[in-house]
């Protein structure tokens, strides 16, 4: 009982933390102000957080995951070509100095590189699913020993099937024994990737965040001294660009700069104030928590779009305990589905609901939750030498992240929680929303 005291006292600590420094966080490394850009944090063996060891006597058999893709490409082929042609108008007019020179020649770089490349995988995107598979197998090699089965699935989308390829591989590396099977069809799509597309309401509820979102940019957003730095003449650039979207848009390519390594010499974050940075992210922060999370301004409707996703998730877990055979359910999408699911999950304070958005910040952070290759990982313990059957005795803990979340349900000790409380929590929750209109 100490243990477990001592782990809830250290667990509201670090929220606290994350309460009273997000501004501290984000100064002290710039990449996270990329909200869902942030590259997995993760990048080693030595940086990923402790684990509990598992309760005496049972061991972990099965995996239920759902992941993000890792590092890419920005979707939007317009990101990077829109300030060189804001910051080329300034040149042809004689108005751009030679810090703005500067900044047009290294964006002219970065969008040579991303030519018929917007949206894919990045190396780092591929390292990252390499870096996890390892640690998931190094964490719980008895999910993952003799001819274990691995069932993976990806949206239709290439670089999530890329991801997952590069996850795949490298366990069968590790264990070339392993019955691993790859999927990516429109089939499954209602709950890998899609779900919330025949979810009509939310779709609408959603679009109604944009003008909440554009309101917050407008009237936060000052890009006055970033352009001043770049052009010879205030009063031509506020008549001439459109200096806010310039701003955004540059923030936007300096911190996807940090998924790739050709790009590691460039620092496109030297351009900006560590306020600017900082109000930059903020904003972002409030874009997803409006438009993907448990926000009152959407009605608290987002975490409901991944019903599908969760009950998928309880049905394979069952079959799982009812076989008894040892493996692992991977999933590969997005981190429009990650974000609601761990909204609709309850991990951690992920499911957070806040009306004052200009406070927004100091109790819900989006880098926390979904970086490039961001997952959700349900770990499912047994008792040591049985074969399942009994979910009475069968144990989870839920890793976001890579680090052990809090749960909905009183914990058995530590991180621990049993599965049939769990799914008990999660069945009743899902059985409100079956009514729901989403036609």
């Amino acid at each position: 009982m100490k243990r477990f005291t001592l782990y809830i006292i250290m667990a509201l600590a670090g929220l606290a933390l994350y309460a009273i420094n997000p501004q501290r966080q984000i100064i002290g490394n710039f990449d996270r102000s990329a909200s869902n850009h942030y590259a997995y944090p993760y990048g080693s063996d030595v940086d990923v957080p402790e684990l509990t060891a598992a309760p005496a006597g049972y061991e972990p058999f099965y995996i239920d995951h759902y992941g993000r893709h890792g590092s890419r490409w920005l979707t939007n082929g317009k990101t990077y070509s829109r300030p060189i042609n804001e910051l080329t108008r300034a040149k042809e007019a004689g108005m751009l100095n030679l810090q703005g020179q500067r900044l047009l020649t290294a964006l002219s770089l970065v969008n040579e590189f991303s030519q018929k490349r917007v949206g894919d995988l990045s190396d780092i995107g591929a390292e990252q699913h390499r870096q996890i598979a390892g640690r998931m197998f190094k964490n719980f090699p008895e999910v993952f020993k003799g001819d274990a089965r691995v069932d993976a699935r990806s949206t239709v989308i290439i670089r999530c099937i890329l991801s997952m390829q590069n996850e795949t591989m490298k366990l069968r590396t590790l264990n070339p024994a392993l019955r691993i099977t790859t999927d990516a069809s429109y089939h499954d799509m209602y709950y890998m990737g899609w779900g919330y597309g025949e979810d009509t309401l939310a779709n609408s509820l959603r679009k109604t965040m944009d003008p909440i979102s554009n309101g917050m940019y407008e009237r936060c957003l000052h890009p006055e001294r970033f352009v001043a730095q770049l052009v010879n003449d205030n009063a031509w650039a506020a008549a001439n660009m459109d200096c806010r979207q310039l701003m955004r848009d540059v923030f936007d390519v300096a911190g996807s700069l940090q998924g790739h390594h050709d790009f590691e010499d460039i620092n496109l974050y030297s351009y900006f104030s560590s306020d600017e940075i900082f109000e930059l992210w903020r904003l972002k922060n409030i874009y997803w928590y409006i438009h993907w999370a448990n926000a009152p301004q959407n009605g608290n409707r987002m975490p409901f779009i991944e019903r599908a996703l969760l009950r998928d998730m309880i049905e394979k877990a069952d079959q799982a305990v009812a076989t008894g055979e040892h493996g692992a359910s991977l999933r590969f999408g997005h981190e429009t589905c990650v974000l609601p699911l761990a909204c609709l999950m309850e991990l951690d304070n992920v499911n957070y609901s806040c009306d004052n958005l200009d406070e927004l910040h100091l109790y819900w952070q989006d880098y926390n939750t979904i970086p490039k290759a961001c997952n959700i990982q349900m770990i499912f313990y047994r008792p040591v030498g049985t074969a399942g059957n009994n979910a009475n005795n069968i144990l989870v803990k839920v890793l976001l992240n890579e680090h052990e979340a809090q749960l909905p349900v009183k914990a058995v000790g530590g991180p621990y929680y049993r599965w049939s409380d769990l799914r008990q929590y999660y069945e009743r929750k899902l059985a409100t929303i079956i009514d729901w209109n989403v036609k």
